[in-house]
């Protein structure tokens, strides 16, 4: 299990010199739907869904990775593995279709993160 604190964390727009508008301007039809599902299953006090795809050898413009940050009550007393199968069944469809890559770092509100799972750790 891997805890970070919030004071040692990297935001990727901050590395990368995005700014919110241009990020905001890069999500598309699944990082939407995405943001729409977890907003509405978890009442997050905050999400980031970030379309890393770029970063990927993939066509422009594709959403196949995505990395989602996501701080919410909904994972009190629940362990690491199960806060991750709770996004994954949240994000069931879209993992079946074209999501390729999905990287999920969850937390509570005192600041406790869990990082996902490497993708080969059978659930």
């Amino acid at each position: 299990m891997f805890h970070i604190r919030r004071a040692i964390s990297i935001k990727l727009p901050d590395v990368l010199g995005l700014t919110r508008s241009t990020l905001c301007k890069m999500s598309g039809q699944v990082a939407n739907t995405i943001r729409t599902k977890l907003a509405s299953a978890l009442l997050p006090s905050h999400l980031n869904v970030i379309n890393e795809s770029f970063m990927h050898n993939v066509p422009k413009g594709s959403e196949t990775h995505f990395k989602v940050v996501v701080v919410s009550d909904k994972f009190l007393d629940l362990s690491p593995i199960q806060k991750h199968r709770l996004v994954y069944d949240i994000l069931k469809e879209e993992v079946a279709g074209g999501v390729h890559a999905l990287s999920i770092q969850v937390s509570l509100k005192d600041g406790t993160w869990h990082l996902a799972l490497p993708p080969y750790v059978a659930l």
